[in-house]
């Protein structure tokens, strides 16, 4: 079996290069294909056990190292620029346009998606919002981009055999969008090699990318009016030096910190807070790994990684006060923490990788009898 892996892009190392990195250790014979590849050889060594990448045009593109997203509405183009014919198996890895590649009928398609595109679809409006293309001429030039994008996202689904989604909701998304029904096989965890730590010290963390989304301005925010209440921040990214400047007294802003320190900071907190609607939500669970209870939105995956008052309190709002309030909420309970690591062994790298090899065994099976 002939085997060929298509991720969207390669710049940074995060939730969903875990996935590949979990793929790379059931199979380690892919032929690897993306958009993009700028990682660094650490990252390179981690996610790929140090194997090349065959990518798109758009890697010779100017500023595509900076700026990948400029070239989006090539990215069609570019992915099914591929040619492929020559494999078995392709398995995509999807949050864009992986899915999008080209096949036969004598190939076999699975799709691990993440998600459907985001910025076509659920954050269609706030990624206008946030470009600041609400109107004028750039504006109607990115709607017609986004909309030719939704077209061609929803006739390139009928390419996959397959779908896995990493959640039950964003199996609901695929059903929505595609309607394709889906597998739910939940992402790769490393939740046997996060530290435990039974006694909490008296401090919040939060950690994530400072981008619009993860709402880490709004966990900020709502910290400056509990002055009493000391909160940890790790992440940079765009954001970073707006909340830098809002942040009060009782908040530290950490930066970027490497995976040892990160996690130091999560085992020893009362409490992780996350205000994010994510698709699944791999830090939460690190969190709740290392024993420390969650403070989450009732939203999105982690709807399915936290139990309420058993790993962590919800709130049902991105506003200050119901952070506030579900903080209060949190502070009058009790948490054990061997029952909340013992929580998160159900989304073990272990579990991910086993449920993996024997779905694609068993689909490449049918189809080759078929």
């Amino acid at each position: 079996m002939k085997k060929a892996l298509v991720h969207d892009w390669y710049y940074v190392n995060g939730g969903a290069e875990k996935v590949i990195q979990s793929f790379n250790s059931i199979w380690d014979d892919f032929d690897h294909f993306a958009l993009i590849d700028f990682l660094n050889e650490k990252d390179r060594s981690d996610v790929l056990n140090g194997a090349s990448v065959n990518t798109s045009f758009i890697q010779k593109l100017p500023t595509a190292s900076k700026n990948h997203r400029k070239f989006l509405q090539l990215f069609p183009y570019a992915i099914e620029q591929f040619n492929l014919s020559n494999y078995d198996l392709i398995l995509s890895s999807s949050a864009a346009v992986a899915k999008g590649v080209l096949t036969n009928q004598n190939q076999l398609h699975i799709c691990y998606c993440h998600s459907p595109m985001r910025y076509a679809w659920d954050l269609y409006h706030q990624y206008l919002e946030e470009a600041n293309l609400t109107s004028g001429l750039k504006s109607i030039y990115a709607k017609y981009v986004l909309h030719k994008l939704r077209n061609w996202d929803i006739i390139s689904s009928n390419r996959v055999d397959f779908f896995i989604a990493n959640s039950n909701y964003i199996a609901k998304r695929i059903k929505k969008i595609y309607n394709r029904e889906s597998t739910v096989i939940y992402p790769p965890v490393d939740v046997n090699n996060m530290p435990f730590c039974e006694e909490k010290e008296n401090f919040y963390f939060t950690a994530s990318r400072m981008v619009p989304y993860k709402k880490i301005e709004l966990i900020v925010k709502t910290f400056n009016n509990l002055p009493n209440k000391k909160l940890f921040v790790s992440g940079d990214g765009p954001e970073f030096k707006n909340i830098q400047k809002i942040a009060k007294d009782n908040i530290v802003l950490l930066g970027f910190l490497p995976k040892e320190e990160l996690h130091d900071y999560m085992k020893r907190a009362k409490a992780f807070i996350f205000a994010a609607e994510e698709d699944f939500g791999i830090i939460p669970v690190e969190a709740q790994a290392c024993g420390t209870p969650v403070i989450a939105l009732n939203k999105g995956g982690l709807k399915e990684t936290v139990l309420d008052n058993v790993t962590g309190v919800f709130f049902d709002e991105q506003t200050e006060s119901a952070i506030e309030n579900a903080i209060q909420n949190f502070e009058k309970k009790t948490f054990n923490p061997s029952v909340i690591r013992s929580h998160t062994m159900q989304f073990s790298q272990e579990r991910f990788e086993r449920e993996m090899k024997d779905y694609v065994n068993q689909k490449y099976q049918e189809f080759k009898l078929s």
